[in-house]
């Protein structure tokens, strides 16, 4: 039977791509991939496989989504192993579940591989997403909605105690910081991570009042994460203090 494979890719690294996925590329017939995805893992594909780019770089150029659904349409009726590769997960701001949806309504068999999401690239910047005490949950929000208006969630997620994870939102770093200065809370921690898990990361941490400014002074752009909330300074206040040992009562 026809296969699509909704692979995602992960934050960046190679190595943090799981082994259902790896195993997925192996035997891939046709891989149609995303923006980012390491020449590395596209060589593990069997050569005689169908390598075609259809990313779509921040503001700049990119590869339309009915065409993208087009070039589904045509390689799954040919071929039995198509991979939909795509950065991070395909669920999380990848537009994947358009593509499933798609493929469904053609009656193409469809496979899902979940990915490592860009914002746990926040984990290897000693940024946990939640921490008993501090941050009892985790908004994931875009700063852009479809019709490129600012997203009005936002203002929901800085009246809580919860982190706050900000995809695509280079472009909306002032509207971000003024929701957060009228409510009393500019002095929140904040981060930028660009190009997460990749030796040419970049990151800045401020006060999320500051994230225009510091996004300036550290040269920061696409892609990039932010998270707001008190989890982003927490590695920086934890003490170590010996204590003695207690008997068992």
């Amino acid at each position: 039977m026809n296969t699509l494979f909704l692979v995602g890719y992960g934050p960046g690294d190679p190595d943090l791509l799981t082994i259902k996925a790896y195993k997925t590329i192996k035997s891939a017939q046709v891989i149609l991939f995303d923006n980012l995805i390491d020449e590395k893992i596209l060589e593990l594909a069997p050569k005689n496989c169908i390598k075609l780019y259809v990313g779509k770089v921040p503001y700049g150029k990119y590869t339309a989504q009915d065409e993208i659904h087009k070039l589904i349409s045509y390689f799954c009726s040919r071929y039995r192993r198509v991979v939909r590769l795509k950065g991070g997960d395909p669920y999380l701001f990848g537009r994947g579940f358009e593509e499933w949806l798609h493929a469904k309504k053609l009656s193409i068999a469809i496979q899902y591989i979940p990915g490592i999401s860009a914002m746990q690239g926040a984990g290897l910047n000693n940024i946990p997403l939640t921490h008993r005490g501090v941050s009892n949950g985790v908004w994931a929000l875009t700063a852009t909605r479809q019709d490129d208006k600012f997203v009005t969630d936002l203002n929901l997620a800085a009246q809580s105690n919860s982190t706050v994870v900000i995809y695509m939102g280079m472009k909306k770093l002032s509207e971000i910081a003024r929701i957060y200065v009228m409510q009393g809370k500019a002095d929140t921690p904040a981060a930028i991570i660009q190009s997460a898990s990749l030796i040419s990361q970049k990151k800045a941490f401020c006060r999320v009042g500051d994230l225009v400014k510091a996004s300036k002074v550290h040269d920061l752009g696409n892609p990039a994460i932010i998270v707001i909330g008190d989890v982003v300074h927490l590695q920086q206040e934890v003490q170590y203090a010996d204590q003695p040992a207690r008997d068992v009562i």
